[in-house]
């Protein structure tokens, strides 16, 4: 991976520090950030941070990332965004003490699925979103096969930008490091 791809993507949200360490970007997230509309909770919070890029359609995107992190809500990954109302993130986020495989898709308000994968601490992880007409699959992987995390309608006559993500909704101190980004053909296979 060439580091000056990361070079062009554009600042939703620009962290405290950012650095580019070899071929990676290594974020640091602001205290409080995170994303969120009024689901259960009744806030909105459109302050993660995360490094965009076009996401033009029949594409794919794979995004990889260290999971060392250890805050509650602490999170990273993917962020696939039209605007404050219409967005999807989807990575690892530490809570109730295990990493586990988020993913949120906001369509006005915000959702939520999540489950542990604690194999995955300390793990190179990828996550990969592919774009075609008006669906985006979503699938990870940490060592082997592709898992599917999410399936999900977008609205196509939109545009459309994806990138790394990173939050640290309780306390400071997430510093995510992103070792790769790359860009492919749309993966259309489910499984």
């Amino acid at each position: 991976m060439n580091s000056s791809l990361w070079a062009t993507g554009t600042w939703f949200n620009e962290p405290k520090k950012h650095d580019l360490v070899g071929t990676s970007i290594v974020i640091e997230a602001e205290a409080e950030s995170d994303l969120w509309r009024t689901t259960s909770y009744g806030f909105i919070h459109d302050s993660a941070h995360a490094l965009l890029f076009e996401f033009a359609d029949n594409t794919g995107c794979e995004i990889t990332f260290l999971v060392n992190f250890t805050n509650q809500f602490d999170q990273a990954g993917l962020l696939i965004r039209s605007d404050e109302e219409h967005w999807i993130k989807a990575g690892i986020e530490y809570c109730d003490g295990a990493p586990q495989i988020g993913a949120v898709v906001t369509n006005v308000v915000s959702d939520w699925s999540a489950w542990p994968v604690p194999e995955w601490f300390g793990k190179e992880v990828t996550f990969r979103a592919s774009r075609s007409g008006d669906a985006i699959t979503i699938r990870a992987k940490y060592d082997g096969d592709w898992h599917l995390v999410r399936l999900l309608p977008i609205d196509s006559s939109r545009a459309w930008f994806i990138g790394p993500h990173c939050a640290a909704p309780v306390v400071a101190g997430l510093v995510a490091t992103f070792t790769s980004i790359k860009f492919t053909e749309s993966d259309t296979s489910l499984h």
